[in-house]
């Protein structure tokens, strides 16, 4: 074949065959661009994985581009004829040390740029504690349908919804694919999340980030989250919170349940700004990690089964709730409260007041003004929470604040005088996770019901309620729409923490006392409170009178503070 190829004439021009010399130059064009784009490859993979930024990819594409050309200059294709072999040899030398110099040049750009990447991580870890990096993994079985799953993680409505414990915003920026139809595979999307838990004193946890979904066999999906970083101008600083790749695995299986896999990579440099309490009780227990997201899952799942529930349960027909259609819109109400407390322990807009303070809480009480959003009223809302620590168990805590008979030693809306229970929804086996209708026992004129929601999650403990007129709840009971219901929630975060701060042992003067587990070792809670309220101004524009209703927040939860803390002990 080559004594053939070597006989062979061109047919345009009937002169000599191609020369082998040229043949060797293509060859060599092909393995230099072979070897560009195996470069660029690995630099976007670097960027990918946030070993690189954006900055260095580009300058480092650049370069290897520049080189390229750089290369097409020296070693210009030649031409049909003796001639060309003559200057190709002439020059041979000076090619070859030119191609030295730039691999050289490369090589070092390259060394650089891992250099560079290297201090910088070596300076961000030196930082102090302003930087952590927490990984997990954990799986669980999940009662959900595995297409139904993989339907909620890609809408973000939903999403939220389903982790009211953690995610308190988020937000689809883009949509670049909408995956198969029938099964999401491929779905891609740009997307913000905002995360929060517990208490004010924790600093929220913000991401810019991609979701990507690929079915990888059938019934197997893998749900993928990795920070994106857009480089635009106004885009918020990557030093609160960065997402490595993270995600979680769904895997079918039989009777409609679902084996998933998650795994939740993170850096954060928000440490700073959390309260040392917090820092230690998130840093201890990986709040944020892989086990809390499942089992937030297990429980939402578990409340979907009650929801769809096609008969009202024997234990509950005693109450006033009589219809599915009710019993579902009662369960809808009870969401948006907690949802809306969750929203509200964030403290969006958040004001510092030196003079309002409380000797027994911890970092004082936070204030927040912001705009009411849907659901709410049409004014300026004023929140304000504060979190304290309690020598008692978190459980004998959580049991007495969500027991009807003994609310009105605590709940300024009771009037001190007791309530009872007219309207119960069970969530599932834990007999803590319930959604309940109060009414007092001596009603007033235009009195209120209050609507209360109370689980137990792998945060903590709630116990969140909102009153609300007698005409609207009546009117969600008969199944009537409630979304247009105007809700403000209050509540408490009930969590187990061990270890007090001996000022506060001290504060409270029981730290030997060794009564109903008052000051045992191991025995301890942090309890946070947020309550909300309108001010006197409806359109919210007067400062005076947001003034006022700060300090009459500040009054309200001081007195519900020590209200529950009194309570509390002496109950105990």
């Amino acid at each position: 074949m080559k004594e053939a190829l070597k006989a062979t004439k061109c047919e345009p021009c009937g002169g000599p065959p191609f020369p082998m010399e040229e043949h060797e130059h293509y060859k060599h064009k092909m393995q230099q661009e072979n070897d560009e784009c195996e470069k660029k490859s690995k630099l976007l993979t670097s960027f990918m994985e946030r070993k690189i930024s954006q900055p260095m990819l580009e300058h480092a594409l650049n370069s290897i581009q520049a080189i390229s050309r750089d290369n097409e200059l020296e070693n210009p294709p030649t031409v049909h004829g003796s001639s060309s072999h003559v200057h190709g040899l002439s020059n041979r030398e000076s090619v070859l040390v030119s191609r030295s110099t730039q691999n050289h040049d490369e090589e070092k750009g390259m060394i650089s740029q891992h250099a560079i990447l290297a201090m910088q991580e070596l300076n961000k870890h030196i930082s102090g504690d302003t930087v952590s990096e927490e990984s997990s993994k954990y799986s669980g079985i999940v009662g959900f349908d595995g297409m139904k799953l993989v339907e909620m993680f890609l809408d973000l409505g939903k999403w939220t919804n389903l982790f009211p414990t953690i995610v308190t915003k988020a937000e689809t920026t883009k949509v670049l694919e909408t995956g198969s139809p029938e099964n999401r595979d491929g779905a891609l999307l740009l997307m913000n999340e905002e995360m929060h838990i517990l208490s004010p004193l924790v600093r929220p946890r913000k991401f810019n980030i991609i979701r990507y979904c690929k079915q990888v066999d059938v019934g197997i999906w893998v749900i993928t989250d990795v920070s994106f970083d857009s480089s635009r101008p106004n885009t918020p600083p990557l030093s609160c919170s960065w997402k490595h790749p993270s995600g979680c695995m769904i895997r079918e299986m039989p009777n409609k349940s679902c084996m998933v896999t998650w795994v939740e990579h993170v850096e954060v440099e928000d440490m700073l700004h959390t309260h040392h309490i917090f820092r230690d009780f998130i840093g201890n227990y990986t709040l944020y990690g892989a086990e809390s997201w499942i089992k937030e899952l297990q429980r939402m799942c578990v409340k979907s089964f009650s929801f769809y529930a096609e008969t009202i349960p024997a234990e509950e027909s005693l109450g006033v709730i009589q219809t599915i259609e009710g019993r579902r819109n009662v369960m809808r109400l009870a969401q948006r409260i907690v949802k809306n407390f969750c929203e509200c322990l964030t403290m969006a807009g958040q004001l510092e007041f030196q003079h309002l303070n409380l000797e027994s809480s911890i970092g004082g009480v936070r204030v927040s003004l912001r705009q009411a959003s849907i659901g709410q009223p049409n004014s300026i809302v004023v929140a304000a929470a504060t979190t304290l620590w309690l020598p008692l168990h978190a459980e004998y805590v959580f049991e007495f604040l969500k027991d009807p008979t003994k609310r009105y030693q605590w709940d300024l809306m009771a009037c001190e005088n007791p309530m009872y229970e007219i309207g119960h929804i069970s969530n599932g086996l834990h007999p803590g996770n319930c959604t309940s209708i109060f009414q007092p026992c001596i009603p007033s004129e235009n009195y209120s019901m209050i609507l209360q929601e109370t689980f137990t999650s792998p945060m903590g403990s709630y116990v969140v309620y909102a009153p609300i007129n007698t005409s609207s709840i009546t009117a969600a009971i008969r199944g009537e729409d409630s979304k247009n219901i105007k809700i403000l929630s209050s509540g408490f975060v009930v969590c187990s923490y061990a270890q007090p701060n001996a000022n506060f042992e001290a504060f409270n003067n029981i730290g030997s006392s060794s009564s109903g587990g008052v000051g045992r070792v191991g025995a301890g809670t942090l309890l946070t409170l947020a309550t909300q309220i309108l001010p006197c101004s409806p359109n919210g524009i007067d400062q005076l009178q947001n003034m006022e209703a700060i300090a009459t927040i500040n009054t309200l939860l001081s007195t519900s503070v020590l209200k529950v803390r009194g309570a509390l002990m002496n109950s105990n």
